[in-house]
């Protein structure tokens, strides 16, 4: 796993001023205190390859985001320096300049029907919460001021921002900051391997309607002011939504007077082979938020789509949106999203990964025959592998189990055999994959193997434990 690189880096001194200096995302940094933290130093198509010179495939998408690869750097840069050759920036607060004129027009354009407005952001965590500031002025500019209450989903994750970490049901992260900023109350994922209703789509789709529904009923429907739902969940691992999922959750909303939001900063720019994951669920919600996939991790950006409803009050004066960012809208982001837009209409990427699911689902599914692996879900190019203790009872691991499982072993094991993916401990543990969208089946054989060899290893070390 080596590779010739075009710049030359002292892999020990990275390493070195790395611990002196750089706090890490959600890393316990002891962990790191023998071992090396991976250092990546340059990418190219879906490798990137570290400070050793080791090279691996990029099966996360970074974090859900390089949906180009590592390909088009040139290309991207070339636009984003013939923007910062004309203005380098200007803000959009009572400004504009013309990529993000542009921008806003063509996501919108791309959106479902009726959504014709975009607020832009930094990021995802940016986005969800801008849309609950969307939310909450505008129950209040129609008079209804109770509306301060959300429903989210268990097992989520919306951000970490304190807004956005209202909505997000992941304990270790909330725990240290509460209370939050938005009383929310949390219903159950669209789990199905989990859920005794699981097997039947229609059972399953009216129980998680119906908890939705008594959950509105009991918090008063008068109380709520929005509805915050990942069309494919990512936290918990890849969870789809069984037909009628999303056109009943439009009908509850449109029912109780509440806004639907669908949290697309993953789904969004075809990581499930739509620009929108909402055209492949059959629903127009009120505001769609996105990040991630907008630039394909070329630039910092995210926003809000929002609907011609939620608009209007803003838009005719009833009221002034009090939320502004430094950063939303930045000239050098928004024109790297006209480049990236670009590319992935020329080079029809969305066809390729509705193309390709279907092979992927039947590769990963053949891991099934392995005696940890319990379900495969997913779409596009998003997926999870379930592990389980007994696939016969579907029985989980304990904690410690877990941690040593994923930890200990797959993860040494991933690394050794050139894989980056994610190895989630936040619900049932699970393997997350999300190749980049100009993947090929090629590659996706080579994950599978790498999987297959990593389970079976895992499987010998658990039953000698």
């Amino acid at each position: 796993m080596t590779a010739t690189q075009t710049t030359s880096y002292d892999a020990d001194q990275l390493q070195r001023r790395l611990r002196e200096h750089l706090l890490l995302n959600f890393t316990d940094m002891s962990g790191f205190k023998s071992d090396d933290v991976p250092v990546f130093v340059r990418g190219e198509g879906c490798h990137v390859i570290d400070a050793r010179g080791r090279r691996f495939i990029d099966g996360l998408s970074g974090l859900f985001c390089t949906n180009l690869g590592h390909s088009y750097g040139a290309e991207v840069g070339e636009a984003g320096a013939r923007q910062l050759a004309d203005l380098v920036y200007t803000p959009t607060w009572h400004l504009a300049h013309p990529a993000a004129i542009e921008l806003a027009e063509r996501i919108a354009d791309r959106a479902p029907a009726g959504m014709d407005h975009v607020f832009f952001t930094s990021s995802g965590s940016e986005a969800v919460e801008s849309a609950w500031k969307l939310a909450r002025q505008y129950h209040l500019a129609n008079g209804e001021g109770l509306r301060r209450k959300a429903i989210a989903r268990r097992s989520s994750y919306h951000g970490t921002t304190l807004g956005a970490l209202s909505f997000t049901a992941y304990t270790e992260a909330r725990i240290p900051f509460e209370p939050l900023a938005v009383p929310t109350h949390h219903v159950s994922a669209t789990n199905a391997y989990r859920h005794p209703q699981g097997g039947d789509e229609a059972a399953f789709c009216a129980a998680l309607l119906a908890e939705i529904e008594d959950v509105i009923e009991f918090e008063g429907p008068q109380t709520i002011g929005m509805l915050i739902a990942e069309p494919v969940q990512n936290s918990g691992g890849c969870f789809t939504p069984p037909p009628g999922y999303w056109p009943g959750l439009r009908a509850l909303c449109d029912k109780y007077g509440i806004l639907l939001v669908a949290d697309e900063v993953i789904t969004g720019f075809g990581r499930v082979g739509h620009w929108f994951a909402a055209e492949r669920y059959d629903v127009v919600p009120d505001m769609i938020t996105f990040a991630k996939g907008v630039t394909a991790a070329h630039a910092p950006l995210g926003g809000v789509v929002v609907h011609g409803k939620v608009a209007e009050p803003f838009q005719a004066g009833r009221t002034t949106y009090m939320h502004g960012l430094t950063w939303g809208g930045n000239p050098l982001s928004t024109a790297i999203g006209l480049k990236v837009l670009e590319i992935l209409e020329r080079e029809d990427v969305f066809t390729r990964v509705r193309e390709q699911e279907p092979a992927i689902r039947q590769r990963l599914e053949t891991l099934l025959e392995l005696p940890l692996a319990g379900d495969v879900r997913g779409a596009g190019h998003f997926w999870a592998l379930e592990l389980v203790k007994d696939k016969a009872t579907r029985e989980t691991f304990s904690e410690d189990e877990a941690d040593w499982l994923l930890g200990d072993v797959l993860s040494g094991r991933l690394a050794e055999r050139g894989l980056l993916c994610r190895l989630d401990d936040r619900g049932d543990p699970v393997i997350q994959l999300s190749p980049p969208l100009i993947a090929d089946l090629d590659l996706i054989d080579q994950i599978v193997d790498i999987l297959g060899d990593a389970l079976v290893h895992a499987g010998e070390r658990f039953a000698a434990r």
